[in-house]
């Protein structure tokens, strides 16, 4: 009987409630500086969901799983909002907790000394859609001390998905649009 195969799989995929979550308006700054940055294949995996929430965390509370390379911010009614990201590689990566101290849209970008140090031909950039933060940026501290680590938009849309940064959590500059207009300066931020 090949129906109870099909009738078990499909109760347990019920469970498995993905909802798409529009895209959020967008400036004429934003779309003239979006149009900028080259397209790139998309995994449908990393795509901007509504689900059920994994993280048992409380609402507004961002939780990056960095194996699974998902942001989460937690929704009220039992909800999160899942983003694609690309997070640190392993000689780079960060975990811990960590607020949101400030938040900028086509924000600058200082790397900070030992980055120019492994890489030389890195420089500060004024914000655009060449600068590596890309189109907003959330800054991360630790009891007021700047972590220099933050959750941030990309030039480098092909890259969701892998751990390639210096620690960063890169996200599409659309996800990241959509992920700065809902949290506020404050926000608990989880990277596990």
């Amino acid at each position: 009987m090949r129906i109870v195969p099909i009738i078990v799989c499909a109760g347990l995929l019920a469970g498995c409630t993905f909802k798409g979550v529009p895209d959020p308006a967008l400036s004429a700054r934003d779309a003239e500086f979006m149009a900028l940055v080259p397209d790139a294949e998309f995994d449908p995996h990393f795509a901007r969901y509504e689900i059920s929430d994994p993280t048992h965390e409380p609402p507004g509370t961002i939780v990056v799983e960095t194996k699974e390379r998902q942001l989460y911010l937690v929704q009220h009614g039992g909800k999160a909002l899942r983003y694609g990201v690309s997070v640190g590689d392993e000689a780079y990566g960060w975990t811990g907790q960590a607020t949101v101290d400030r938040k900028a849209e086509w924000p600058a970008w200082n790397p900070p000394a030992e980055m120019i140090k492994r890489w030389p031909h890195v420089h500060a950039m004024q914000g655009g859609p060449m600068n590596p933060l890309g189109a907003r940026a959330l800054y991360l501290s630790d009891h007021g001390k700047d972590t220099l680590y933050r959750i941030h938009g990309t030039n480098e849309p092909e890259k969701i998905g892998q751990a390639v940064s210096s620690g960063c959590i890169r996200m599409r500059n659309i996800d990241v649009v959509d992920l700065y207009n809902r949290v506020p300066v404050g926000a608990t931020v989880i990277v596990r």
